[in-house]
C-alpha cells in the first residue's frame, strides 16, 4: 500500500489512542477499527489525535465514541459492535447454487460455467440429485436458506427447478427456516407457463443485460437465435408490466440484471445506466471480467485492465450520482455492499467480500452431478480439469464433514483479513474481503500477493472513490444518496 503522507514521529507514548489503521484519502486522512467505524481528518487534526492534544468539541466527542481514543470509550460497546458486524460467522451456509444443466444455447465470450451444448441431456440434474441437494442444504444451521437455479441455463430443466422449490417447501414445514428462491437465466428459453409459475410462486428473476444492443449481443452470442438482446429485453418488460398487474410494489419486485464489463463495454456505461433507468432495473452491479473459463482465452479481445476498468466504474458511478441528484432512483450495486459496511452497523454478509471468505461457510455450489464445492468458482476449477475445491458429494457426504472440510478450513485461512500481512494492517481491513479462488486461478496459490491482485486493486479503489466523495460533500447530499442506497426492504414481508 502506498502512503504520501508522512508522520512526524511522536514526542511521548501514544497510548491515549485505541486500536486504529490509517490511510490517506485526497488531502485528508482515514482512520478504521474492527468495529468498522472510521473517521475523515485533516493532516492538522490527524496530527493533534496522535500529540494527544484534540480539543474538546465535536470531534473529540466523535473520536471517543467511535473508540480512536480511550479515555472515556466504552469497550463493551465497542465489542458489541463487533459482534453486531460478525454475527453471521457461526450461521453456516446460506447461499445454495444449484447447476440444473451444463446446456446452454447461448455462447458468451466470457462464459465461466463450461457449458455443454443443447444435446448433451447427460449434464442434466436428475430428481434423485435434487433431492439429495435440498436435504443437505436444509441441515445448514444457517435461519435463512436460499436457493439460487444456475446453469448453463436453468430453465432447460425447469422440471427440476419445480422440484427443487416443492420439496424444499415442504421440508421447510419442519425445519422452518426464511426460505427463498432465485433463478439466474439468459431468458432465451422462457416462455409465459414459466413466467407465470415463477411469479406466483415469488422465485426472484435475476438476467443478464450487459449494455445497449451491440455490447450485449458481442458478448452473448445465441445459437439459432437471432439478437439476444431484444429477447432479454421482451422479458424484463413482461415481468416487470406482470408485477404491476397484480399489485405488487415495483420498487421491490422487478427482474433484477447482472452485467459483465468487456471492452466492448468500457465506452458504454452511460447508455447502460440508461438502459437500466428505462427498463425500471434500479440496481446496476458493475462488474469486471474474471480471466477464468472462456474469457482467459478470448482476454485480448475482450479484457483490459484494472486500472481501465477503474476509470470506467469511477465514470459511470458520477453519471448513476449526477441522475440521483435528479430525483432518478438507481444505484451502483457494488459500491451498495460497501457503503452499508461504512454507514451501517450491519455487514451485508456478501459472501465475496467478507474476512473470512464465504466460500463454504456461507455457500455451496452444487453441481449437476452431486458434487460439491465451497462456491462456483470452485466449480469453474474443475471443470477445467483439477478437482482441488471439490468437497464432497451429495450422495457420500454429511453435513459434518462437508461444513468441516479441510479446503474450507484452507479457504477461512486464507482470507482472513486479520491474520494477513498487508491487510491485517490496511484501512480497508473492516470492509474488503480477500479472494483465495481468484488467487489459485490467476496463480496457484490461495494467499496470493494481495496488493498486486485485481480485486485487491477494485475493493481499495472503491472504497476510496466512495470515502472522497463523502469528503467533498460539503451540504450532505451525497450522503443522503449514499445512505438511501443501503436501505433494504424484505420482499417476502411486503408480499406477507
Amino acid at each position: 500500500m502506498t502512503r504520501t503522507l508522512t508522520i512526524d514521529e511522536p514526542a511521548g507514548p501514544i497510548d491515549h489512542v485505541g486500536f486504529f489503521r490509517w490511510d490517506q484519502i485526497g488531502d485528508k486522512v482515514v482512520m478504521t477499527n474492527d468495529a468498522g467505524e472510521w473517521q475523515l481528518l485533516e493532516r492538522d487534526e490527524f496530527d493533534a489525535f496522535l500529540a494527544n492534544t484534540v480539543e474538546d468539541g465535536a470531534l473529540k466527542t466523535a473520536l471517543v465514541d467511535k473508540g480512536f481514543l480511550r479515555d472515556g470509550s466504552d469497550l463493551n460497546g465497542l465489542a458489541d459492535r463487533i459482534r453486531r458486524k460478525k454475527r453471521w460467522l457461526d450461521q453456516g451456509p446460506h447461499l445454495h447454487g444449484v447447476v440444473t444443466t451444463l446446456r446452454c444455447n447461448q455462447s458468451c465470450a466470457y462464459c465461466h460455467a463450461s457449458r455443454t451444448d443443447m444435446d448433451r441431456v447427460d449434464t442434466d440434474m436428475s430428481i434423485e440429485t435434487a433431492k439429495k441437494v435440498v436435504d443437505l442444504a436444509m441441515q445448514s444451521p444457517s435461519p435463512a436458506i436460499g436457493f439460487e437455479f444456475q446453469g448453463g441455463e436453468p430453465t432447460i430443466r425447469f422440471d427440476i427447478m419445480q422440484f427443487i422449490y416443492e420439496y424444499s417447501i415442504e421440508k421447510n414445514r419442519y425445519e422452518n427456516k426464511e426460505l427463498f428462491h432465485a433463478v439466474v437465466t439468459n431468458m432465451t428459453y422462457m416462455t409465459e407457463e414459466m413466467g407465470h409459475w415463477l411469479i406466483d410462486n415469488g422465485v426472484l428473476v435475476c438476467t443478464s443485460l450487459d449494455g445497449p444492443q451491440e455490447v450485449h449481443d458481442q458478448n452473448r452470442a445465441w445459437r439459432g437465435g437471432t439478437g439476444a438482446h431484444a429477447t432479454v429485453i421482451k422479458w424484463i418488460k413482461w415481468f416487470n408490466e406482470q408485477y404491476v398487474a397484480r399489485g405488487m410494489d415495483p420498487e421491490l419486485f422487478h427482474v433484477d440484471a447482472l452485467m459483465t464489463t468487456t471492452q466492448a463495454g468500457l465506452s458504454k456505461g452511460r447508455e447502460l445506466v440508461d438502459l437500466y433507468v428505462d427498463l425500471g432495473i434500479r440496481n446496476v452491479h458493475l462488474r469486471p471480467l474474471n480471466p477464468f473459463g472462456f474469457a482467459a482465452k478470448t482476454w485480448k479481445a475482450i479484457g483490459y485492465t484494472m486500472d481501465e476498468f477503474m476509470e470506467f466504474y469511477s465514470d459511470t458511478l458520477g453519471y448513476i450520482l449526477e441522475l440521483n441528484r435528479q430525483g432518478v432512483q438507481i444505484q451502483e450495486g457494488h459500491a451498495a455492499i460497501f457503503l452499508q459496511k461504512l454507514l451501517t452497523p450491519d455487514d451485508p454478509n456478501f459472501v465475496d467480500i467478507r474476512s473470512p471468505i464465504g466460500s463454504g461457510t456461507g455457500q455451496l455450489s452444487y453441481g449437476y452431478d452431486g458434487r460439491l464445492y465451497p462456491s462456483d468458482e470452485g466449480r469453474m476449477v474443475a471443470a477445467a480439469g483439477d478437482e482441488f475445491f471439490q468437497i464432497g458429494h451429495v450422495d457420500s457426504s454429511t453435513w459434518d464433514e462437508v461444513y468441516s472440510h479441510p479446503t474450507v478450513k484452507a479457504l477461512a485461512t486464507s482470507s482472513l483479513l486479520d491474520t494477513l500481512p498487508g491487510c491485517s494492517t490496511c484501512f480497508n481491513a473492516p470492509f474488503c474481503g480477500a479472494r483465495p479462488m481468484h488467487n489459485y486461478m490467476d496463480n496457484g496459490d490461495l494467499f496470493g500477493q494481495r496488493p498486486n491482485t485485481p480485486k485487491c486493486q477494485q475493493h481499495m479503489d472503491t472504497v476510496k472513490l466512495l470515502l472522497n466523495e463523502l469528503a467533498q460533500d460539503s451540504d450532505g447530499s451525497t450522503e443522503a444518496i449514499f445512505r438511501r442506497w443501503t436501505i433494504t426492504r424484505a420482499r417476502a414481508a411486503e408480499e406477507a
